[in-house]
C-alpha cells in the first residue's frame, strides 16, 4: 500500500505551538494523524442495538400522583378551609367537604396529577403548615 490516502479520504495536520519556548521564538511541531493503515488495522467494537424493554409499566413520572393532607393538632378548621380554597380554588363547600375528611378520617386527597405538578402542591401545603404527603394513585 502507498503512502498516498485512499481516495476521498484526507489526511490533516494538527499544529501545535510549544508554550515553553523562549521570548522571540517562533517554534512549532508538526504532529500528523495515524495514518491509514494504522486506523485500518485497529480493532473497533459497532454499537451494539439496545432495545426497549417490552414492559406495561408506565413510567413513574407519568403516574398519577395524589396530594393527601393529614389531620394535625395545629390548624383550625377554619384555616384549613381557607388554605385549600386559595391554593386550590375550591368553593367553599368543596373545602369545607375535603377538611372535614381531613378532621373525622384523619386524611383526604386534595390534589392528582403529574409528579412534579403534585410535588409542588405538597409544597405549597407545606407552606401554610399544613401536613401533606404524595402517593401514587
Amino acid at each position: 500500500m502507498s503512502d498516498q490516502p485512499a481516495e476521498g479520504i484526507e489526511v490533516y495536520a494538527v499544529i501545535r505551538l510549544d508554550l515553553q519556548r523562549e521570548p522571540g521564538h517562533a517554534m512549532a511541531a508538526t504532529e500528523v494523524l495515524p495514518s491509514l493503515e494504522e486506523v485500518e488495522s485497529s480493532t473497533t467494537t459497532a454499537p451494539h442495538r439496545i432495545d426497549a424493554p417490552d414492559t406495561d409499566e408506565v413510567d413513574d413520572i407519568q403516574r398519577p400522583w395524589q396530594v393527601v393532607v393529614w389531620n394535625d393538632p395545629v390548624n383550625l378548621m377554619s384555616y384549613v378551609v381557607y388554605v385549600l380554597r386559595k391554593l386550590f380554588g375550591f368553593p367553599e363547600e368543596e373545602a369545607t367537604r375535603l377538611m372535614l375528611a381531613v378532621h373525622h378520617e384523619g386524611r383526604a386527597v386534595v390534589a392528582s396529577g403529574p409528579r412534579e405538578k403534585s410535588e409542588l402542591d405538597c409544597y405549597r401545603l407545606h407552606h401554610h403548615g399544613l401536613w401533606a404527603t404524595l402517593e401514587k394513585a
